[in-house]
């Protein structure tokens, strides 16, 4: 008998020690702010259109231009040089990207609105190669106003048609005609997927044509 409980009894320690001590579970890993950061960029929805104004814009030529893409369904963001750039009847509007962080690749059209202020975009490299890099990855390129010869010193406006704002001296028609561009003496022009408009007047039909192309 004696044998027997010293037989059992390792055995019966094990039991006990196995049905006391529970299997640890492995705590979930914490998610680091870095992390979070970038999910979050990773899953934030892409905008539809780049806007491109300048401190001094053309109030119509963005606000207009910005509703008829709006109604269409399509969002937008607005860039610029200077955080928060004023238009030219004193309305202030908060950049959501510089003119230098701006990444062409995120957007499926890029815009530039034109006023008094674009003419500081005129020889701008950052406003240059932000048009290059439209043509170059087959993006939506559109300029209203003045801002045609800001695409036309980029070189993207050689052999096409276009309009630009002009004064009845043609100074600024000989500024892209000088790039190569074929001036085209109309409201809004449309040469492939690059698009033009001469001016405020024009701004709502710019904003449809660049909506119909989108769509």
């Amino acid at each position: 008998m004696k044998k027997i409980l010293y037989l059992t009894l390792p055995f019966a320690l094990v039991f006990l020690v196995s049905g006391c001590v529970q299997k640890e579970e492995t705590p979930p890993l914490k998610e680091t702010p870095s992390q979070k950061i970038k999910e979050q960029e990773e899953t934030k929805k892409m905008a539809d259109v780049l806007l491109i104004i300048a401190d001094n814009y053309k109030e119509e030529e963005y606000t207009n231009t910005k509703k008829v893409l709006e109604d269409a369904g399509l969002t937008s963001e607005t860039a610029s040089s200077v955080a928060n750039p004023k238009s030219t009847a004193g309305k202030t509007v908060a950049a959501d990207v510089t003119l230098d962080k701006v990444d062409v690749s995120q957007y499926k059209a890029v815009v530039f609105i034109g006023g008094p202020g674009a003419t500081v975009y005129l020889n701008d490299q950052n406003a240059l190669k932000i048009a290059q890099e439209a043509v170059n990855q087959d993006k939506i390129l559109a300029a209203i106003c003045i801002a045609p010869v800001i695409l036309a010193n980029a070189g993207v406006l050689d052999g096409k048609k276009a309009t630009v704002w002009d004064a009845g001296d043609r100074q600024t028609i000989s500024k892209i005609e000088a790039k190569g561009a074929v001036f085209t003496d109309e409201k809004v022009v449309q040469d492939g997927k690059i698009i033009t408009a001469n001016g405020p007047a024009a701004a709502t039909e710019f904003g449809k044509t660049i909506a119909n192309v989108l769509k």
